[in-house]
């Protein structure tokens, strides 16, 4: 494969994803001097978190706010490519020879379609600002219909207006339930309560710890305040402690069963509560897409609140030219992902590393890596959650398996090894790959085969589910066909 001849000396700087990170990164690159490409999947920019309502559900082309102001720069910009409803579905290394950032395979066009184009962009940088999905732990019931994912439930809200039901009940921990509830109830919802899994104890140890810290984050304490009034003027319960352990119903979701937890999530026996209701969000927490970095071929490091990628004061991946931002580094926010993919987009771009203003922009950075470890102190995972399920209890949604299966599975001396389990159970082989139930049988077979809570184990890391040659799926037709460079990138290549 060679590459289109180049007719512009500006750096070409890839940038994939286009939520608060990748577009704060595309705008530094173009204020450095570079040509940029920004690719997402979306019709948009902005992610889950600048998501608005549809402009055919009569939301606003432009409300005039900060994110549209950098909207319209990045991309009214002469020398930025934006490559919208764009998958990255490969990322092809160069020869050991010639270190560099990867190739980057797209496919541009709608899921479903049928003409999608194809192209290869050669980038002197690649920043990766891939993001992250919730993460929803599995209990019985979970796969009835009204059952949401927090986030997916804020994403009908905000691009929909959808109402999701009359009596609505919000659980699983973390800050990020609180936007979720105020966004159900501006649309209109019936929520009932917010369930905090973790006791009051571990959520105020992880969030009054060194206080004078959080004075750093006045957005995040406006924000909780607004949320917390919406809640109040609602009259909307905010429970800690307690979690929904079991959803029934015939056809959807009809009851959910909550109980008090201990503060490793198991069970305070006696305890457990039936409530009707007609919707069921829950959220656990994220997990980072990581299919592209690891196909990079970059390094992770494990935290506290599980594997993101390695990356050195620079934003620099353990690959060269290739940089990382936002969600993928650690779970932080939106502010601290803008942060980050401003610093990774100056110097992927190839600014000056000591002009003055990125001393602001690194400090920022660090004040949103220790809100990140705050986050984890205060809203972790307990390592008794698993005590909720039953044999029956579906663990992979795509193929159906079950807990029972899982656990016979990993527990037989036959099957032993990851690959053999994968193919016994067909968790994972279903439509998502691995990115939804991934992270959870990892989990699960490492417990099942008697590792301690948050140990790996030997062949089966928690980053498996992510590492896939293909990162999107693409159609046999697509990969025959010739990609196309069109003139508004010169450095886009040719076969």
């Amino acid at each position: 494969m060679t590459a289109a001849p180049r007719t512009d000396a500006r750096r070409h700087v890839v940038v994939v994803g286009a939520g608060p990170a990748g577009l704060a990164a595309a705008a530094s690159a173009l204020a450095a001097g570079a040509r940029v490409t920004l690719a997402d999947a979306a019709e948009r920019p902005g992610g889950q978190y600048h998501r608005t309502l549809a402009e055919e559900f009569g939301g606003p082309r432009d409300t005039g706010s900060r994110f549209d102001r950098l909207r319209r720069i990045v991309l009214g910009h002469p020398r930025c490519t934006w490559l919208a409803e764009t998958s990255v579905w490969a990322l092809e290394r160069p020869a050991p020879e010639e270190p560099g950032p990867p190739l980057v395979h797209t496919l541009t066009g709608p899921a479903d379609g049928t003409n999608r184009t194809r192209r290869v962009l050669t980038p002197d940088a690649l920043v990766l600002a891939p993001g992250a999905h919730d993460r929803v732990l599995p209990f019985p019931g979970w796969d009835l219909p009204g059952v949401y994912a927090a986030g997916a439930a804020q994403a009908l809200v905000k691009s929909e207006r959808l109402v999701l039901g009359d009596a609505v009940l919000l659980a699983g921990t973390g800050p990020f339930l609180l936007p979720v509830a105020a966004a159900l109830l501006t649309a209109g919802a019936g929520l009932r309560a917010v369930l905090e899994a973790n006791p009051a104890a571990t959520v105020a140890r992880g969030w009054t710890g060194r206080p004078w810290e959080l004075a750093s984050q006045p957005a995040k304490a406006a924000e909780l305040g607004r949320c917390v009034a919406q809640l109040t003027r609602h009259q909307v319960v905010y429970r800690t402690g307690r979690a929904v352990i079991e959803a029934r119903g015939e056809g959807r979701v009809e009851e959910a069963v909550t109980a008090r937890l201990r503060p490793d999530w198991s069970v305070v026996p006696g305890s457990e509560r039936t409530v009707p209701v007609d919707a069921l969000c829950v959220g656990h927490g994220f997990s980072p897409q990581l299919e592209l970095p690891l196909a990079a071929g970059c390094a992770l490091v494990r935290t506290a609140a599980g594997e993101f990628v390695a990356v050195d004061d620079d934003q620099l991946t353990s690959v060269p030219g290739v940089y990382a931002a936002g969600e993928a580094t650690g779970i932080a926010g939106a502010p601290a992902a803008r942060t980050e993919g401003a610093l990774a987009g100056w110097l992927a771009a190839g600014g000056d590393p000591a002009a003055p203003a990125l001393r602001r922009v690194r400090r920022n950075r660090d004040h949103g890596r220790a809100f990140a470890a705050r986050l984890a102190a205060a809203h972790p995972i307990g390592p008794a959650w698993p005590g909720w399920l039953r044999p029956e209890t579906v663990i992979c949604r795509c193929e159906e398996t079950d807990y029972g299966t899982l656990c016979r599975a990993a527990t037989d001396a036959s099957g032993a090894a990851p690959r053999v389990t994968k193919l016994a159970t067909r968790a994972g082989l279903g439509p998502c790959q691995a990115r939804i139930c991934g992270p959870t049988v990892a989990e699960l077979t490492t417990r099942l085969r008697g590792a301690p809570p948050g140990h790996p184990a030997e062949g089966l890391p928690p980053a498996a589910p992510h590492r896939r040659p293909l990162a999107q799926p693409i159609r046999l037709g697509e990969l025959a066909r010739t990609p196309t460079a069109p003139h508004t990138d010169p450095k886009e290549s040719t076969t």
